[in-house]
C-alpha cells in the first residue's frame, strides 16, 4: 500500500513537472514589430495562431520534448523547441524571405492575374474537400457598442407630481450620460468539435464555454428599455401595478417595483443551434460553395484582379493577387495569396470597397428604426491536412453597423382611472462584432461516424466578471488581446 502511494506521488509530481503553459511573442527580426496570424504547428496537422498582437500560447504535457514550426506569409519558417523559446525570453524573431525571393524568382514578364485565378478555380476539386470533415475548434466573439446619443423625454402626466417628474428626468439623464461614457465590450469563448457533412449540414459538440461580461454595462436596446422602466417605476405610485406598452407592440404583463422584474440576469445556457450557426457560417464562407464569400471573390465576372508580387509561405513560392469590384453588386477589395505549385489559395484578406456596404434598412419614419452595415472585413488562412488537401486554419470576421432606434414606453396604471405616463427615447450609435475561429486539428470522418454524433440542445456557460488566466490555461486557444486581459480590472 505504501509503495503504491509513493508511486502515485512520484507519478503526480512527474506529471506536474512536465506539464506547462507557455505564452510567447513573434516579432519581425528587423523592425521588432509584432507579427499577427503566424501559424505555430505543434504537430504535422495541428497547432495554433498568433493573435493580432503577435502572441500565442501552448500547453505541453512533456516539457521541451517536441518541436514547433512557425510560418508566416513573407517570412522564413522557423523550427525550435520549447527550451529554445525559454532561452529567447519567450520572444521569437522571424526573418523576411526577400533575399531568398531574389535568388529563386526571375521573370522578364509580369504574370497574368486572371490566368492565375482561372487556375485556382480549375484546381478547386483537387485542392479542397469539405465533405465529411471534423474540425477541432476554438471560437471567440468580441462585441463592442458605442452610443453616440441617448435621449429620454417624459410626456406630461397630471397624476404624477412635478417633483417626481424632475427626479425621474434627472435619473434618466444620468443613465444616458453613464451609458454614453461607458466602454461597452463583452467576450464569448467556446471550444468543441464541429462535424460537417456538407455545406448545409453539421453537428457541434461543445466541450466548454465562457462569457466575460460586465452586467452593469449590458446596454443592448432591450436592456436600456428595462433600465428606463425600472427608473420610472421608482417615481410612480409603488402601491400599484402597471402595464407597459412599447411602440406599436402589445401591452405586456403587469409590472411593479417589487416583483423582481429588473433583478440581475441569471447565468444562462448557450443554445447549441446558435453556436453552430455562427461557426458553420464562418466555415462555409471560407469554402468554395455557390453563394459563399470566397466563391464570390473568385468570380471573374464580378472582380478585377491584378498581379502584385511574389512571397513565401511555408517555404512555398506564393503569388500575391489584389482584387477590387468590377460590377456594382461586388462589395469587397483585398488580396489573395496563391501557392505557385498547386494554385491553392493559402490566405485571403477582404474589406468593403470604398463606399460599399451590406444590409441597409431605413424605417425611420414608419417604425423609428434605421440600420446600415458599414463594416465588413476579415482574414482567411488555410493549411494542408493529412489528405493533402487544404482546410481553413484561422478565420477572422469583423462586422459593424450604424443603428438608430426611436421607441416609446407607456405605463398604464392597473386601476379604474387607468392613469398613463409615457417616455420617448432615441438611441443612436455604432456596434461592432468580431468573430474568430481557430482550427486546432482537422480530420476526415465517415458517414456512419457523422450519424452517430449526438448533439445536445444546450451547453453550460461559465459567466465571468473579470479575465482570469487560469480559465483556458490547459487548452490550445487564441491568446487574448490586452483589452481582454484588462477586462474587469479596476
Amino acid at each position: 500500500m505504501i509503495k503504491s502511494f509513493i508511486f502515485f506521488l512520484f507519478f503526480l509530481c512527474s506529471t506536474l513537472g512536465f506539464s506547462q503553459h507557455i505564452t510567447a511573442k513573434i516579432i519581425d527580426k528587423n523592425t521588432k514589430s509584432p507579427i499577427p496570424f503566424a501559424t505555430i504547428k505543434t504537430g504535422e496537422y495541428s497547432g495554433v495562431i498568433s493573435n493580432e498582437e503577435g502572441y500565442f500560447n501552448l500547453h505541453t504535457e512533456d516539457g521541451n520534448l517536441y518541436n514547433i514550426t512557425i510560418s508566416c506569409m513573407g517570412y522564413k519558417s522557423k523550427t525550435l523547441n520549447v527550451d529554445a523559446i525559454k532561452t529567447a525570453n519567450f520572444v521569437i524573431a522571424l526573418e523576411e524571405s526577400v533575399n531568398q525571393l531574389r535568388e529563386v524568382y526571375i521573370s522578364n514578364k509580369k504574370l497574368d492575374a486572371d490566368a492565375i485565378i482561372a487556375k485556382v478555380r480549375s484546381k478547386i476539386n483537387e485542392n479542397y474537400d469539405f465533405i465529411l470533415s471534423k474540425y477541432n475548434i476554438f471560437f471567440r466573439a468580441t462585441d463592442y457598442a458605442d452610443f453616440k446619443s441617448l435621449d429620454f423625454e417624459i410626456e406630461k402626466a397630471s397624476h404624477v407630481g412635478s417633483k417626481n417628474i424632475n427626479k425621474a428626468n434627472y435619473s434618466l439623464d444620468s443613465l444616458s450620460k453613464h451609458i454614453i461614457a461607458s466602454k461597452i465590450i463583452q467576450f464569448s469563448d467556446f471550444k468543441g468539435e464541429l462535424y460537417q457533412l456538407d455545406k448545409d449540414s453539421s453537428k457541434l459538440i461543445v466541450a466548454k464555454a465562457t462569457k466575460l461580461i460586465d452586467h452593469k454595462k449590458d446596454f443592448s436596446i432591450d436592456k436600456v428599455q428595462e433600465k428606463a422602466q425600472a427608473l420610472m417605476l421608482k417615481y410612480l405610485d409603488t402601491t400599484k401595478t402597471y402595464k407597459v406598452k412599447t411602440g406599436i407592440f402589445k401591452v405586456e404583463d403587469s409590472l411593479s417595483l417589487t416583483d423582481g422584474a429588473f433583478k440581475k440576469a441569471k447565468e444562462k445556457e448557450n443554445k447549441i443551434s446558435n453556436l453552430k450557426q455562427q461557426t458553420h457560417s464562418l466555415i462555409k464562407n471560407s469554402q468554395f460553395y455557390d453563394g459563399s464569400l470566397l466563391y464570390g471573390i473568385l468570380n471573374s465576372d464580378l472582380y478585377d484582379y491584378t498581379f502584385e508580387d511574389v512571397t513565401y509561405y511555408n517555404d512555398d513560392l506564393t503569388y500575391v493577387i489584389s482584387y477590387k469590384p468590377r460590377k456594382s453588386k461586388a462589395k469587397y477589395a483585398g488580396k489573395i495569396f496563391v501557392n505557385s505549385e498547386n494554385y491553392a489559395v493559402t490566405k485571403l484578406n477582404y474589406a468593403f470597397y470604398q463606399s460599399r456596404h451590406g444590409s441597409k434598412v431605413n424605417l425611420k419614419l414608419l417604425l423609428g428604426a434605421k440600420y446600415i452595415e458599414n463594416l465588413s472585413e476579415g482574414t482567411l488562412l488555410y493549411q494542408k491536412n493529412s489528405e493533402n488537401t487544404y482546410q481553413p486554419k484561422y478565420i477572422k470576421q469583423t462586422k459593424g453597423s450604424y443603428f438608430y432606434v426611436s421607441r416609446s414606453l407607456k405605463f398604464i396604471e392597473n386601476s379604474k382611472a387607468k392613469n398613463k405616463i409615457g417616455i420617448d427615447f432615441k438611441i443612436e450609435g455604432d456596434n461592432r462584432n468580431k468573430e474568430e475561429l481557430l482550427v486546432t486539428a482537422n480530420s476526415k470522418v465517415t458517414l456512419d461516424d457523422f450519424k452517430l454524433i449526438k448533439e445536445a440542445g444546450k451547453a453550460p456557460i461559465q459567466m465571468l466578471k473579470k479575465f482570469e488566466n487560469s480559465t483556458w490555461n490547459n487548452e490550445e486557444t487564441l491568446e487574448p488581446l490586452e483589452e481582454m486581459k484588462a477586462f474587469g480590472i479596476p
